[in-house]
């Protein structure tokens, strides 16, 4: 007979609260990193090009951060492993641009780091829900918050390697690759961070930790 020891309540994905099990399939988890990964393309069209910048405006992050956050960290994070790699075999998923190029070189371009840095916020947005921070909304921003700084991290270093002006180029990349985008992303976490506690409220699960 063998004894599986009770999880905690907090460390239970929303996937895995909503498939009504704690032990996922094969077929579920590729469902839902599939799933997550066309969102994250389907966002990446919704782009706004800005003429001071590379980088567009587009609900890529958001739907990044939600998908960490309901699908776990290694969920999460396959998520958009998959998603990058689509991009890279030449699949149009990355955000339309006149001027940079689809396939594996949208990676070595100035927006490359974005980009990179998708699997690694995923994980660490799903890592702290998976310890309960989706569950309450301040939490949730925290959580989200985190996986953006991840991303801004990536994608302003990225930049500021990528100009190759020293000191300059840090603050060019500030100048377009953060201060620009970081008001309204900080919005779209504030909004996908409620996103979370209604879900669990909804299934029952918004029990204290």
């Amino acid at each position: 007979m063998i004894v599986r020891s009770p999880r905690s309540e907090s460390s239970v994905t929303l996937l895995g609260t909503v498939v009504s099990g704690t032990d996922l399939t094969v077929p579920i988890k590729v469902a839902a990193v599939l799933f997550v990964s066309a969102l994250t393309a389907a966002a990446a069209q919704v782009s706004v090009p800005l003429p001071f910048t590379p980088v567009p405006l587009t609900l890529q992050p958001m739907v990044v951060l939600l998908g960490g956050a309901a699908l776990g960290s290694r969920l999460g994070m396959a998520s958009q492993v998959v998603y990058l790699l689509a991009g890279m075999s030449g699949l149009p998923v990355f955000a339309a641009s006149a001027t940079l190029p689809q396939g594996a070189l949208r990676l070595l371009g100035p927006t490359g780091g974005y980009l990179i840095s998708y699997p690694i916020a995923a994980f660490v947005t799903g890592w702290l829900a998976e310890r309960g921070f989706d569950r309450r909304y301040l939490t949730s921003v925290a959580a989200m918050g985190a996986g953006l700084t991840v991303i801004f991290a990536f994608g302003v270093t990225w930049l500021a390697w990528f100009a190759q002006f020293g000191r300059a180029g840090v603050a060019g990349a500030l100048a377009t690759g953060l201060y620009p985008f970081f008001p309204t992303d900080l919005v779209k976490i504030c909004i996908a961070a409620g996103v979370m506690p209604a879900v669990w409220k909804l299934l029952g699960r918004n029990h204290p930790r």
